[in-house]
């Protein structure tokens, strides 16, 4: 079977060729270790060539972070880079003590100079802690002679007098050492030792953290003054000076610091100063001090909204902006990356069990579901690499020497969204209370298919809808209640077309109530068009609808029945409160997994006429 060949569950019994993931080599280098993200990992490359700046957006866990590793690793593959890394130092100034000197040095050589100039400094100090050892003997065999002598007056004078000449030049001997140590540079960025480019992380870092800060000293004189230099603080684009600077989440960054990194991008230089008005760090600026590093914001979808566009502008014109991928084809080549997927997660984790084969599958199975159609999975995979470590946690806990399906479907179990919890809360108390009936036949009264939740995290709940038609004023008059959304409203209102154009009934001659039962979490879009227009032609032509059915589907005004999102999760919803068949688009059907057919019966239709044949079934 080629390996671009779009392939199925049952097909991963016989591709995978290992028992357990300890068969699986798992390679060292990040870059290797990226799935699903091969025009993204292109990029990367060239940028570390080019030394471009890189813009990702994408859904969280796709592996942004992952792709900025990535480009320091191979940074970091040519040794003259790492070999040209500086070390940073800080030297006061003498001629302005409020603007230090920011000074580099090749890696490794500024501990270096701090060692050798401390010891020098200090080296000047020595013939005063000779004097001071001497006085301390004198003061302390002084008192004892008049004591032994027997002038016990002299003996207490003499102690007294000692003690407070000693503790004057104790203090002098301080003070007179840190106006000297003043001249001792500081280290801000120490690359000594370093194998690879520095890659910095800043994502969340505040200003001082992202910038530099200089702290505030609380004694500004008298002799115990703490030099400016030695209180300016390296920030996250010093210490990425040649090297990757990594910002996740990039617009949660106000639009001035985002023009602030904009002139850092430009110029490769920055001075660190004081941040806080109050602080007595705000009157020192330091000599601008080297940035020269490549920059990777990443975000989501809204980030574009709260990105400057200065700032956007100058990634797009010296850079990359590359959109993730959050699914993928369910090829055969991918199945193997997933399987490599998740024995990279049990060697992170480095304490749980390996994965027998079909533990592997029933990973890949819940990979499939999320993705929310047959022929993809989801790249998503820090959520799926939290169902790995549960799985691996609870095969531990039971002893096993190996993690198995059984244990990855408790984990599946454990490991529910906060949306899919909700939803099984909704269906019990639903069912409990009869709101959601599973069998007989009803006049007006349809069980429709929705999701909650949002874009990335959501779980299918099964929605009755009930409609009456009753005689009106000549005037057409839909009332809809139920928390509708905008979307929602005006799919009910199409409705009226639909009816018209297939029955002959022209509803301006009714009012028709609608009502989505108990729908405190909303209702929006139209994939419950079928659901609504099955209630009111049900009630209008008072033909009874089964109730062992649930259906999902847009419907458009010449009463064509159109795809909808999120089908397997409502599917699932279906299964879950029992009910016998499930009405999907025919363009869904082939989003469906093989597993759920076993669970309910799946019934493909294309217009809404195919809808109420099956819906009202013998009863008309």
């Amino acid at each position: 079977m080629p390996e671009n060949n779009i392939i199925s569950i049952k097909d991963l019994y016989n591709i995978f060729k290992f028992k357990t993931t300890e068969e699986i080599d798992v390679s060292e280098k990040i870059s290797e270790q990226i799935i699903g993200q091969d025009r993204a990992l292109d990029i990367i490359k060239k940028a570390a060539k080019q030394r471009r700046h890189v813009l990702l957006i994408g859904d969280p866990g796709t592996g942004k972070s992952m792709l900025a590793q990535a480009l320091a690793e191979i940074l970091s593959e040519d040794k003259d880079q790492v070999r040209n890394l500086e070390d940073m130092l800080v030297f006061p100034n003498p001629n302005d003590e409020y603007q230090p000197i920011i000074r580099t040095v090749p890696m490794g050589t500024g501990k270096k100079i701090v060692e050798e100039i401390r010891k020098r400094i200090l080296e000047q100090t020595k013939m005063f802690q000779y004097f001071y050892i001497i006085l301390l003997f004198i003061s302390a065999f002084t008192p004892m002679y008049f004591y032994y002598a027997g002038n016990y007056i002299m003996a207490g004078a003499t102690f007294i007098g000692f003690m407070i000449l000693m503790a004057s030049l104790s203090f002098s001997f301080q003070v007179m050492q840190k106006q000297i140590m003043k001249n001792v540079p500081k280290l801000l960025v120490d690359n000594s030792n370093r194998t690879s480019v520095p890659f910095v992380d800043a994502t969340g870092a505040f200003e001082g953290m992202l910038f530099g800060d200089v702290l505030h000293d609380p004694f500004q004189s008298g002799g115990l003054e703490t030099p400016a230099h030695q209180r300016v603080i390296a920030g996250a684009i010093h210490k990425a000076n040649k090297g990757v600077l990594f910002i996740d989440e990039i617009a949660t960054l106000r639009p001035e610091v985002q023009i602030e990194l904009l002139s850092v991008l430009q110029e490769k230089k920055y001075p660190i100063f004081g941040r806080s008005e109050r602080s007595a760090g705000a009157m020192v600026r330091t000599t601008p001090a080297p940035t020269d590093f490549v920059l990777v914001a990443a975000g989501n979808l809204e980030t574009l909204q709260k990105l400057h566009p200065a700032f956007r502008s100058r990634i797009r014109g010296y850079g990359y902006e590359v959109f993730m991928n959050s699914e993928i084809l369910f090829t055969e080549e991918i199945a193997n990356k997933f399987a490599q997927f998740v024995a990279q997660e049990i060697k992170k984790a480095g304490n749980i069990p390996s994965f027998t084969k079909e533990a592997v599958i029933e990973v890949i199975k819940e990979a499939q579901r999320r993705s929310g159609r047959k022929n993809y999975l989801t790249l998503r995979l820090r959520d799926l690499g939290g169902l790995v470590r549960l799985a691996g946690d609870i095969a531990k806990s039971k002893g096993k020497e190996y993690v198995e399906p059984e244990d990855v479907m408790e984990a599946k179990e454990k490991a529910l969204t906060i949306e899919e919890q909700l939803s099984k809360y909704y269906i019990e108390r639903r069912k409990e209370y009869q709101i959601i009936k599973t069998e007989g036949y009803e006049v007006g009264r349809v069980n429709g298919l929705a999701v909650i939740g949002s874009r990335l995290y959501y779980s299918g709940l099964v929605l009755p809808v009930e409609a009456e038609v009753v005689p009106g004023k000549g005037s057409r008059e839909i009332i809809a209640t139920g928390n509708l959304g905008k979307i929602a409203k005006e799919a009910i209102v199409n409705v009226s077309t639909v009816v018209k154009k297939k029955f002959g009934e022209d509803l301006k001659k009714y009012k028709v109530h609608v009502q989505f039962l108990q729908t405190y979490e909303g209702v929006e879009g139209d994939s419950a068009s079928i659901t609504v227009a099955t209630a009111i032609i049900s009630a209008l032509k008072n033909w009874p609808v089964r109730q062992d059915l649930a259906m999902t589907g847009s419907l458009s005004i010449r009463g064509e029945v159109l795809p909808i999102g999120g089908v397997i999760a409502k599917i699932e919803a279906a299964i879950e409160s029992k009910l016998k068949e499930v009405i999907v688009p025919e363009g869904n059907y082939n989003d469906i997994p093989e597993d759920l057919f076993d669970k309910i019966k799946i019934t493909p239709v294309k217009t809404i006429d195919e809808v109420i044949e099956i819906a009202i079934a013998n009863k008309i």
